[in-house]
């Protein structure tokens, strides 16, 4: 008899059984092995951006699109990756995301040219979006109410050790160069995590009957929405390579129009009865629509901070990757103590947490440009130690209450579209901040000659520059948390919370 086998349509069912699932935490190393693969994808190309162009070649856009590809697509994908789990099994998807992560890991370490890099990259950001979505269905149907919390309790300080470590190895993998591999180890490593999540996986998660079986996904609005980011994205990453040539403004200009016609594709949808990726009723809401402005702004900044600092690091100030990794150490350091800081007090102080988180984080950015003017060519690691630990606190801060805030005037049944909708725009955001901020800095950094003295002064400008664009982000996002609803959205009775993602805490 296959004990992992549940009948029940739901998690709750299941929970009520006195007997706890036999195997259920070997299972759930499933869920923690998706988790850590994409939180370590997350850090490693960002690390790695200046060794991967060394070893392939590429220009700056090549790099931009190594990272942006993967968010992009995530952004995209996570319109429907959640859907999928009702409609053919959370146990099925989550495996069939966890091989195609895999698969393109490996993928991406055999790369010959940044065109394949990139490709790779955008499979991995889809595969992502279909497995972890999976994660918190599962682990409901792994635990009762009474091992809820402990599941949480296990999941939150794995992804936090992982993200404050997951630039580090990347660096030390790149550092070693084992084998003559270099950067390619850093994605070569999602294999044997990969294998250990699909045996676990296929032998101790449980097949629960799928609540949606035969539900049409909406393919059409699929594609709308990519059509419209990659209208927005593409020509903000290559425009300045090619000069800024007539069909990329045409692309920009026609952004809007396509991403108008995928939100009037969900309203035909909706009043037609039919499934849609977006509720179009959570958009009625100003505190919502504030709520997106806010967290695309913030990942925005985020994200052109995440590029920008590790490439002015390496390309501008000539340190390794090792070095690199451990310079920015304390921006991850100082998010594990504000996450936990933020989940503690956020149902006590409501959206003053978001406020205190950035004006902490602006205060820290601030800090770096301050360190960029006093100390210029002179600068060492030490110099970046407080700015980073401030500023990445800030960012902690925000990340555990983001969700529960913005949420707090959603209607129950618009719930499940409305926290995946932000978490897309999340992406989205993560995506235009790479996009927009990494064009500033390539431009102001310029075709110098490396290591010369204009080549550091140019990257000091760059850095300059982008740290003041990123803490005008911080203040539009400081603006627009005042639309936000003042109390976090309390927690169901008897309910054990899911922990909100962490895996940008990582990014830097």
């Amino acid at each position: 008899m296959d004990t992992t086998k549940v009948t029940s349509q739901n998690a709750g069912a299941r929970a009520a059984d006195d007997a706890p699932l036999p195997g259920r935490w070997l299972g759930y190393t499933a869920v923690l092995a998706a988790s850590v693969m994409d939180l370590l994808d997350s850090t490693v190309a960002n690390v790695a951006a200046p060794s991967i162009r060394a070893g392939l070649g590429g220009s700056y856009a090549d790099l931009q699109w190594i990272a942006a590809g993967y968010t992009l697509a995530m952004a995209v994908a996570l319109l429907t990756g959640g859907r999928l789990g009702d409609v053919f099994g959370r146990k099925r998807v989550l495996l069939a995301g966890v091989a195609g992560f895999t698969l393109s890991s490996v993928l991406c370490a055999a790369a010959q040219s940044p065109t394949t890099l990139i490709v790779a990259r955008i499979v991995q950001g889809v595969c992502g979006a279909v497995m972890l979505p999976q994660g918190f269905g599962l682990t409901r149907d792994l635990f009762g109410p009474a091992e809820m919390k402990k599941a949480w309790g296990v999941f939150g300080p794995m992804m936090g050790l992982s993200a404050v470590l997951g630039p580090v190895i990347a660096g030390v993998l790149i550092h070693a160069d084992l084998f003559g591999t270099g950067w390619r180890t850093i994605f070569a490593i999602n294999a044997p995590i990969g294998v250990l999540a699909l045996v676990m996986g296929w032998k101790y998660l449980p097949d629960v009957a799928p609540t949606a079986r035969g539900t049409r996904l909406d393919a059409a609005g699929v594609g709308l929405a990519g059509a419209g980011a990659f209208l927005l994205v593409f020509p903000l990453v290559q425009g300045r390579e090619l000069g800024w040539p007539a069909w990329t403004l045409v692309m920009l200009g026609a952004a809007l129009p396509v991403l108008g016609l995928f939100a009037l594709h969900q309203v035909r949808r909706r009043r037609a009865g039919r499934t849609t990726l977006v509720e179009p009723s959570v958009f009625t809401k100003r505190a919502y629509v504030s709520g997106v402005g806010f967290a695309i702004a913030f990942t925005a900044s985020m994200g052109g901070m995440i590029l920008t600092l590790g490439v002015f690091l390496q390309l501008g100030l000539g340190y390794g990757a090792l070095h690199a990794s451990l310079t920015t150490a304390p921006w991850a350091l100082g998010a594990l103590f504000g996450s936990a800081f933020g989940g503690i007090t956020m149902h006590r102080l409501g959206r003053r947490i978001l406020h205190l988180g950035l004006i902490l984080m602006g205060g820290g950015v601030l800090g770096l440009y301050v360190v960029f003017q006093w100390a210029g060519a002179g600068i060492t690691h030490w110099d970046f130690v407080a700015p980073l630990l401030v500023g990445g606190a800030g960012m902690g801060m925000i990340f555990v209450p983001l969700f529960d805030i913005i949420l707090g005037g959603v209607e129950a049944h618009e719930m499940g579209s409305a926290s995946g909708t932000l978490q897309a725009l999340q992406q989205l955001g993560m995506t235009l901040g790479i996009a927009v901020l990494g064009t500033v800095f390539f431009n102001i950094l310029g075709p110098s000659v490396p290591g010369s003295p204009a080549h550091v002064a140019a990257a000091l400008d760059a850095a300059s520059t982008t740290a003041l664009c990123t803490v005008g982000l911080t203040v539009l996002a400081f603006l627009l948390a005042f639309f936000l609803p003042k109390a976090a959205r309390p927690a169901e009775d008897g309910a054990a919370e899911e922990p909100e993602p962490v895996r940008e805490l990582a990014a830097v």
